[in-house]
């Protein structure tokens, strides 16, 4: 979120601009996005939608069973579950081709270890051994594909 207003410090600015970074989940719209934060901030405000990179208009949740097999082949006490994140990948580009992505980053990280909080963070950081995990997950999934 940036915040741009006025030219000098003593004088009230005519107008303020906000740049917000809106994530969805797949299904929701600019529209739907826009409505409720108009809702929360009156009619007073214009809002108006910049860029808007699509996602998926469905998931398609066809791999994972791969996908969770090569989890539990290197982890079998793990439980693979779907997760979404409110981060943006430039996977969202292969939608307009019509090609589903993946977020597969599989990684094995200590059970205290609060991985969400550090996304972008000036800490951001994995074990090394969580990378190792992750190369090995991610080349046996590719081997799956190799016929």
């Amino acid at each position: 979120t940036m915040v741009h207003g006025g030219q000098k410090t003593n004088v009230i600015p005519a107008q303020i601009i906000v740049d917000m970074d809106g994530r969805m989940v797949p299904g929701f719209t600019p529209e739907a996005f826009m409505a409720e934060v108009q809702a929360l901030i009156g009619d007073d405000i214009q809002l108006e939608v910049i860029e808007f990179d699509p996602g998926p208009a469905e998931i398609d949740m066809g791999l994972f069973d791969t996908l969770g097999g090569v989890l539990t082949e290197l982890d079998p006490a793990g439980i693979p579950i779907p997760l979404l994140l409110s981060g943006v990948t430039d996977g969202r580009f292969f939608t307009r081709l019509g090609s589903q992505t993946y977020g597969f980053t599989p990684m094995q990280l200590p059970p205290d270890m609060d991985f969400t909080s550090m996304i972008h963070a000036a800490d951001e950081r994995v074990p090394a051994a969580a990378i190792e995990f992750g190369s090995e997950a991610i080349y046996r999934a590719l081997q799956r594909f190799h016929a």
